[in-house]
């Protein structure tokens, strides 16, 4: 094989062959990262400096939340997505913990409602006042206070919390007990506990909420069924001795993670869920020699694996297809961050190709919106990068979840949002709709293979066997000499001769070409239009009806050298040539016959010029002015 062909795929442009990349052409193209100027970031923060390792801030459409470095108790702070710039010196917290918040997530099915863990080893809930804005007026705004507050950790730090996308209200919390715990909100209480043998660095859920996947200090990688309370595979996971970090990509049975190994380089390997005794393809895979935790985020719409470093600026991006991750790109910044969120799909610029959005913590101190887009001219929905996005309605209630029932939650369609109307919801496993294949070409006709025969415009016999050789006998009888005159007068030719043009006047060649053939005559005395045969009726591209046996004086005659050429197949290839080589003599004729004329209308308007500069006094002048005229008339003649 000369080449290997890599892929094909919408936000990649390069393909390989023999050893060399080449460009695509088309509708696809890298997903490009963008920066976001200065005003248009959030600024004036005090981003909490904890060393506990958590992504610091969390993000819906409406709002962002983020860790807020406090005296007197933990706090974090709600900033309304849409409030950009410098951010007031006092604005409202969210306070309640009596230690750093640690760690928040956002209810995927409430855009309002957020829950908190803390070092305080408590798990609060909060509610976004309606109207929350931090452009108050006021100079000491009011704090916000929970709503509900979830014990039964012991007094150690609750590190992170998790909703469950598919049920509503299902909240985990990982804490230093070496716990997980499942918490209705709702109801206020934990139902499930997942107990570890040493602490929890990072857990994520299946699409389902049925199953959940963690990672430990004890460096093993743990796939819980959650209602079962129990572990159904634990593997030995990265071997260094630094965080690692798990995500379950979406709908796939598959799980990515990021992790050391022992000589401290940044790993990444995929993880078969239902056979995760060792990485896809048996080892891990070294990113780079970096320091920091590399923080991993899927998106299920592109089918894309974000890495994002702590304490490095670069985000890198990877395509997932046939248990691969093909590396599409990376952004680069100079900018560090420590940490990271990522956009619900159903919050982002559609009509900006936007395909994900990332709010990256810069020094601690501001937010900067990063938008990736994938680069194209169309000015229409782009249904092929934008499949139906989770919407905010759960598959089954808290209480269907716990009793054993699941399912994945609703969708809505992205092409409503960008007609600026009410999100359409769709099943979960709806596909968008597919453009009609084009037709495929009509193969050539082998022995086994009857090529099939196109429709006509209209049905019409062909001619008969005898009607051709009337035709054909028609043709011959035209050359005859002694051919006999007709003696109705109804019968004569329908044709007329096409006399040659004059020469004093030619006109271009251009014109003699596509000069039209005279109409045909047809008797006064005819009622009804006269019955003629597929040659003499025929013009290009014409389908004809059924035709009768010509006579000779229908057919045309040398005279019509176009019409024969363009009437039937039925002439025979030497008339066609006598046909061209009269048309071939005929401009040739024409040509000569206008460069002489050219020529004689030069010397002519030179002779006249002549004459007028010798033009003066004397005997000789009017001789030369009526010469003058004389050439003059001559020369408009010739012109004419």
């Amino acid at each position: 094989m000369a080449g290997r062909f890599v892929r094909s795929s919408k936000y990649r442009k390069l393909r390989q062959t023999g050893g060399r990349e080449i460009k695509l052409t088309g509708n696809t193209g890298h997903v490009f990262g963008k920066s976001t100027k200065k005003e248009a970031c959030y600024d004036n923060l005090h981003i909490s400096r904890n060393a506990w390792d958590t992504n610091l801030v969390k993000v819906n459409p409406e709002y962002l939340a983020v860790n807020w470095e406090s005296s007197g108790g933990g706090a974090f702070a709600v900033i309304p997505i849409n409030e950009k710039g410098r951010l007031p010196e006092r604005i409202p917290l969210f306070r309640g913990h009596t230690a750093p918040v640690l760690d928040t997530d956002w209810n995927p099915f409430n855009d309002s409602i957020i829950a908190s863990g803390s070092d305080d080893g408590k798990v609060f809930i909060w509610q976004v006042p309606q109207g929350f804005s931090l452009q108050s007026e006021s100079e000491d705004p009011t704090d916000v206070a929970p709503v509900s507050k979830l014990t039964g950790h012991s007094r150690r730090k609750v590190g992170q919390v998790l909703f469950n996308p598919a049920a509503e209200n299902i909240l985990a919390s990982a804490s230093g007990d070496y716990t997980i715990k499942l918490w209705d909100i709702g109801a206020g209480k934990s139902n499930l506990v997942l107990k570890h043998k040493d602490i929890v660095q990072s857990l994520s859920w299946n699409a389902s909420g049925t199953m959940m996947v963690t990672t430990s200090r004890d460096k093993k990688l743990r796939f819980w069924d959650v209602r079962q309370e129990r572990a159904a595979h634990e593997v030995a996971g990265h071997s260094g001795a630094k965080n690692s970090r798990v995500v379950w990509m979406g709908e796939h049975n598959r799980v990515a993670t990021t992790g050391f190994s022992k000589m401290s380089d940044r790993q990444i390997a995929l993880w078969d869920v239902g056979s995760p005794a060792e990485p896809i393809g048996g080892d891990f895979t070294v990113l780079d020699s970096l320091s920091g935790v590399c923080m991993p985020f899927w998106d299920d719409g592109t089918q894309c694996l974000y890495l994002a470093g702590k304490g490095d600026g670069n985000i890198r991006y990877f395509e997932y297809e046939n248990d691969k991750l093909e590396f599409l790109s990376e952004y680069k910044s100079g900018d560090p961050q420590r940490g990271l969120a990522f956009l619900p799909r159903r919050g982002i610029n559609v009509h900006e190709n936007e395909v994900m959005r990332a709010y990256k913590t810069v020094n601690d101190s501001y937010i900067e919106p990063i938008s990736f887009t994938v680069p194209r001219r169309a000015e229409v929905f782009q249904s092929d990068i934008y499949p139906p996005a989770t919407g905010l309605k759960p598959a089954v209630s808290a209480t269907e979840w716990l009793s054993g029932k699941d399912g994945l939650p609703p969708k809505i369609d992205l092409e409503s949002v960008y007609e600026g109307n009410a999100p359409v919801e769709v099943p979960a496993d709806y596909k968008p709709p597919t453009p009609a294949p084009a037709p495929a070409p009509v193969k050539a006709p082998t022995p086994g293979n009857k090529a099939p025969e196109p429709t006509p415009v209209f049905k019409a016999p062909p001619p008969t066997m005898a009607e051709q050789k009337g035709s054909i006998a028609a043709m011959a009888s035209k050359f005859q000499d002694d051919e006999p005159a007709e003696d109705d007068e109804d019968e004569t030719s329908s044709f007329e001769e096409i006399s040659k043009p004059v020469q004093k006047s030619l006109p271009s060649a251009a014109k003699v070409e596509s000069k039209p053939i005279s109409p045909i005559k047809t008797s006064p005395t005819k009622t009804s239009p006269p019955k003629a045969s597929p040659i003499s009726q025929a013009t290009p591209r014409s389908v004809q009806p059924p035709a009768v046996t010509p006579t000779p004086a229908s057919i045309p005659t040398s005279s019509g050298p176009i019409a024969a050429v363009g009437s039937s197949s039925s002439l025979s290839n030497g008339q066609v040539e006598s046909s061209l080589a009269e048309i071939k003599s005929l401009l040739e004729v024409q040509t000569r016959t206008i460069s002489e004329q050219s020529a004689r209308i030069g010397n002519l308007a030179h002779e006249v010029d002549t004459l007028k500069v010798r033009v003066g006094g004397g005997s000789g002048a009017q001789d030369q002015s009526e010469r003058i005229r004389q050439l003059e008339l001559e020369l408009e003649a010739a012109r004419s």
